[in-house]
């Protein structure tokens, strides 16, 4: 496994992550969540990450049970806010209120004293990010959280939350956790230059697009058992199973091959060597998947298949 620092902080992450959305808690029996996360910690992944909406605070809970049987100060754990977790009108959003309360009961779900990395999941326009920074900076200094990042804010919204932690001279943000794969690629243009500006790193989701990098679905196979399959978890899929995608899909397959590696493989690796990321966070539902996805910190990409691979999604 290779370990890369988060930002501008000290603290070094796995470039490979664990996540726990739509798995661990949910549609994933806990028994084999249990070998996924044994899985994880044998191969030297240290990041475990997850959110309280994640099936309403059962992912959080099934990771805390499963990573009470590990050595708390080798793991990064890292928990989300946001999102409403019941319809009280407080109960969401980034206002201190919610975020001192989400804290609290995500320590208690994740059966930890302390968060090492404290996400806001989303922008909250209703909060001001004073009030955000001012928060994060609090719940540190009173020890529950390490760090805290944000997910899906903009160039514009990180540059915001940064300069309000040097005017109150707290605690900046030092990551942002946004979606970014071989086919979805958007935050190359402002959002990763200002986080290796501001010295926030990225920890990125769906690095396979949610299965589709993996070549499983290249000739319209729809194994029965796949996400793809479940009209429940395959919302975001079925919008880039375009014509244009597959057939990327099947010239990078090509590239993978000649570089004689798994298409996974080659587009973890890519995503893992690009400029401001500081590591990939994968989805498993097998040890085997678990295994395979950290295997991919020591595949080299040179330079011809680099090439290769841009030529493959022109």
């Amino acid at each position: 496994m290779r370990y890369s620092r988060l930002g501008n902080s000290g603290l070094k992450v796995s470039v490979v992550g664990l996540g726990s959305w739509l798995t661990y808690g949910n549609a994933v029996e806990e028994a084999h969540a249990k070998e996924c996360v044994r899985a994880a910690v044998d191969a030297g992944i240290n990041l475990f990450d997850t959110a309280d909406v994640y099936a309403k605070g059962e992912a959080e809970a099934c990771l805390g049970r499963l990573l009470a049987e590990h050595r708390r100060e080798r793991l990064v754990v890292a928990t989300k806010l946001f999102w409403p977790m019941s319809d009280d009108p407080n109960d969401a959003g980034l206002s201190r209120k919610h975020i001192m309360e989400s804290c609290a009961a995500s320590l208690r779900r994740l059966r930890t004293d302390y968060i090492d990395l404290y996400q806001c999941h989303r922008y909250d326009p209703e909060t001001p990010v004073d009030e955000v920074v001012r928060a994060m900076d609090d719940l540190a200094r009173q020890g529950k959280i390490l760090y805290w990042g944000v997910s899906c804010w903009t160039a514009e919204q990180l540059e915001a939350a940064v300069e309000s932690a040097r005017r109150q001279n707290a605690l900046p943000p030092i990551s942002n956790q946004p979606p970014y794969n071989l086919l979805q690629r958007e935050i190359e243009e402002s959002v990763i230059p200002a986080g290796e500006r501001l010295g926030v790193g990225q920890i990125v989701y769906s690095p396979l697009a949610q299965g589709l990098l993996t070549g499983k679905y290249r000739h319209g196979d729809l194994p029965a058992e796949s996400r793809l399959a479940n009209d429940r978890l395959n919302r975001w899929m079925k919008e880039r199973m375009t014509p244009d995608n597959l057939a990327r899909i099947d010239r990078l397959a090509k590239v993978a091959a000649d570089a004689g590696v798994s298409l996974t493989r080659l587009a973890l690796a890519w995503c893992q060597r690009q400029p401001g990321v500081c590591s990939t966070i994968t989805g498993a539902t097998r040890a085997e998947q678990v295994r395979q996805n950290a295997s991919a910190a020591d595949v080299e990409l040179d330079e011809a298949t680099r090439a290769a691979i841009e030529a493959a999604l022109a």
